[in-house]
């Protein structure tokens, strides 16, 4: 980074701050007090009748428990501090006050004056797709800022005067050093997924950005978990925050079925491509990019549509695979956790973690790809032998109780619980029956077998596997 780094501004904790009035309009009402029940309508909130009249025809009437919770005060340009289960609408709780609070006003080339602030760019195209009918009304002008697209052409849209701008920080302060943008007029920030972000290496940025903004200006933070360097974002840049958390965003949706399927080492990948091979989508989680891509390969080898999603893939790709997978063209998407947050899908009833998750975490916000909005769905892992012990342990950190059975391919029992079947290549094909390197087993694309036939062909399999881990 080339640009010379601004002047520290003081903590945002260690003064007062002026009462954040919209940049267009008059000041929105004061929050409700505590303990009175929520609104149960958006014109109860105060929302302008332009905008409700669009959310209406959209077929958005009722406010969630964190839209009705977090607007009233958001709308009166205090600091908000948020916690919500995923999937819960955190989105508009954030976004809708966002937009009314900027219209009106009109930025000048490069100094846009608002900005959220996400950790990936699947995320800053689902907030983009979602605030975007909303903005279009109040006449509120967006630009969406990520790596992996051609920096010029964001540079274009920041000249021409965004008034807000959805940006990953890593693009963002990339587009600030070299001049093509300046957020000293940013008066409100929002960031979404501040864990996430921390996470993935971006405080530095993340706290750079804030350091640029104006120091008087509205915050609006909402993450999993408060503890560490999220935690030192509050202290350092929230001002007397409004609370709210409406359910534990630690926790499982109620309405996600959630299980445990235990399988042999030799078997697990053979069980995984039948579960692909159902009818209707599945999202499904491997550890590496590697291994995505060899998944992937390996179900298209065997007749099953499927996409790859991981960070080692250009925007436009990963923006093809995610569209043709929201539209159904593609039943089956291969994904590393790149996927396990801001990647929303309408009736996506079923994940699969063919890998399992590293931590409670990872395997909460997995899981929340499914039964979002109070819709339901299922979670399931697939366990080998060696893995049990970690993820029994992983299980109760995250507050699941799940369903545990002992499955094989080709068995009802897997069926039962996943709706899987034989995949549709039914001849196994020299791909699909190769040795899958790198995962140490042979998934196979077998045709319908006898029961006899198909206990051969697993032995086979597992006396294989273990003269690979012998060396032989």
């Amino acid at each position: 980074m080339n640009a010379k780094p601004p002047a520290p501004v003081p903590s945002r904790a260690s003064g007062p701050r002026r009462a954040g009035a919209p940049l267009g309009q008059p000041p929105a009402p004061a929050a409700a007090p505590p303990g009175r029940p929520p609104a149960e309508t958006f014109e109860a909130l105060g929302l302008p009748p332009e905008l409700t009249h669009r959310m209406a025809e959209l077929g958005v009437r009722e406010p969630f428990p964190i839209q009705a919770a977090a607007l009233p005060g958001a709308l009166a340009g205090r600091d908000v501090l948020g916690r919500a289960r995923t999937g819960s609408g955190k989105t508009l709780a954030f976004g809708l006050a966002l937009l009314v609070r900027t219209a009106g006003a009109r930025a000048e080339p490069k100094r846009p004056l608002a900005l959220v602030l996400v950790p990936t760019r699947e995320l800053a195209q689902q907030v983009t797709e979602a605030l975007e009918p909303y903005a279009r009304v109040l006449g509120v002008r967006l630009a969406t800022v990520v790596g992996g697209l051609p920096v010029g052409r964001q540079a274009a849209s920041l000249r021409a005067g965004a008034d807000v701008v959805v940006a990953t920080p890593g693009r963002l302060t990339d587009l600030v050093s070299r001049r093509d943008c300046h957020l000293d007029r940013v008066r409100i920030t929002v960031l979404d997924e501040a864990d996430r972000m921390c996470d993935l290496g971006f405080l530095p940025q993340v706290s750079e950005v804030l350091g640029r903004v104006r120091p008087d200006g509205q915050r609006l933070l909402f993450s999993a978990t408060l503890d560490g360097a999220v935690d030192g974002l509050v202290r350092d840049w929230l001002h007397d925050p409004l609370s709210v958390s409406v359910d534990r965003e630690a926790g499982p949706a109620a309405a996600v079925e959630h299980h445990v399927l235990n399988v042999h080492a030799a078997d697990k990948y053979a069980t995984a491509t039948e579960i692909a091979a159902r009818d209707g989508r599945v999202l499904m989680f491997l550890d590496t990019r590697a291994g995505v891509d060899r998944f992937t390969r390996h179900l298209r080898a065997c007749g099953v549509s499927a996409a790859a999603l991981h960070s080692g893939k250009s925007q436009p790709q990963r923006a093809h695979a995610l569209a043709r997978f929201k539209e159904g063209a593609t039943t089956v998407l291969v994904a590393t956790d790149v996927a396990a947050r801001g990647v929303h899908v309408d009736a996506l009833d079923l994940v699969v973690n063919v890998d399992p998750p590293a931590d409670a975490k990872d395997y909460l916000h997995r899981g929340g790809r499914t039964g979002r909005a109070g819709g339901s769905g299922k979670v399931v892992t697939l366990v080998t032998p060696g893995q049990r012990r970690d993820v029994n342990r992983m299980i109760a950190d995250a507050g699941i109780r799940p369903a545990v059975t002992r499955v094989r391919s080709g068995e009802e029992g897997l069926t039962a619980v996943t709706g899987a079947k034989r995949p549709p290549a039914g001849t196994g094909t020299a791909a699909g029956n190769a040795p899958f390197r790198g995962l140490g087993t042979r998934p196979g694309c077998p045709a319908k077998e006898s029961r006899r036939t198909a206990e051969a062909r697993r032995t086979a399999e597992a006396r294989a596997a273990a003269r690979v881990r012998r060396g032989r």
